[in-house]
């Protein structure tokens, strides 16, 4: 068993480094650090600066240069502590912001329904921390979470991520090397894509069910105006996620606008005050 684990530290040192890299930052963060424990050549490589710069520029896309470390710093700090303690405390700040909007959600919808405004703040504050997907999945796709929740970040994830489709990771830096080689990475790795359907579906969330129900201004008629209009549709969120219903994320993006008074998200088919009774 010991040699066995030698001769696969011997295939992996032989390779390229660019490879290796490439290999370590594609594994989970939890077997990342499994395989930095394995060896003194893992060790130094899965706990490299540059592994964990990769980690943090994948898992946050969208977040700005301003917040990550200089060069210049780097160059003058020890191996692998800067870059890690940005991953390290970036985890935990999301975590704590991703509670304070399940709670600021929970405080808006007592009666299980939510006004677009209150969800459309929620979503901004995911956009104003430069929620990953990654951290979405973690903290708010959750079975045992109210379905508003879940909500907030699918509508994220389509408007903000722009995650729709199924992307594969690119395993073109390894066509070139050898079968055994091929293989031992293969083993190693799971592919996996950013596919928000499937996603849901993994979270066992993908068939669960909101109500949205929007007031529009009544239109004139020689003079008189007429009775406000009410829509409403039931949506699951793996429906939003596949664009099957394009028309329910419009009116949750733009929110109450031009002849559009009010914008409800319910859990149940609960029935609602008429927007003109509603106090402010």
């Amino acid at each position: 068993m010991h040699k066995g684990k030698s001769d696969s530290v011997s295939i992996f040192s032989s390779l390229p480094e660019d490879v290796v890299l490439k290999i370590a930052s594609l594994l989970q963060v939890r077997d990342l650090c499994a395989l930095g424990c394995c060896s003194r050549f893992w060790r130094e490589l899965c706990f490299s600066d540059c592994i964990w710069e990769s980690l943090v520029r994948n898992r946050w896309p969208l977040l700005s240069s301003f917040h990550f470390p200089s060069s210049s710093t780097l160059t003058h700090s020890p191996s692998f502590k800067k870059w890690r303690k940005l991953y390290s405390d970036r985890h935990l700040e999301l975590g704590v912001r991703a509670r304070s909007v399940v709670k600021f959600v929970e405080a808006c919808s007592p009666s299980e329904s939510l006004e677009v405004g209150d969800h459309l703040k929620a979503v901004d504050t995911l956009i104003g921390t430069s929620f990953g997907f990654e951290d979405v999945q973690r903290f708010l796709f959750d079975p045992q979470m109210n379905v508003l929740i879940n909500l907030v970040g699918v509508h994220y994830c389509l408007t903000t991520l722009g995650i729709r489709v199924y992307e594969l990771r690119s395993c073109e830096p390894f066509w070139s090397l050898d079968q055994s080689s091929m293989y031992l990475i293969c083993k190693c790795l799971q592919w996996q894509g950013d596919n928000l359907v499937e996603t849901l579906r993994t979270h066992e969330i993908s068939d669960r069910r909101v109500c949205v129900k929007w007031w529009k201004v009544g239109r004139w008629f020689y003079g008189f105006r007429m009775r406000d209009e009410t829509h409403s549709r039931w949506v699951s969120l793996a429906d939003l996620a596949a664009e099957d219903d394009e028309h329910v994320l419009g009116v949750l993006r733009r929110g109450t606008i031009h002849e559009v008074l009010r914008v409800q998200i319910s859990v149940i088919g609960r029935k609602s005050a008429h927007w003109s009774h509603r106090l402010e």
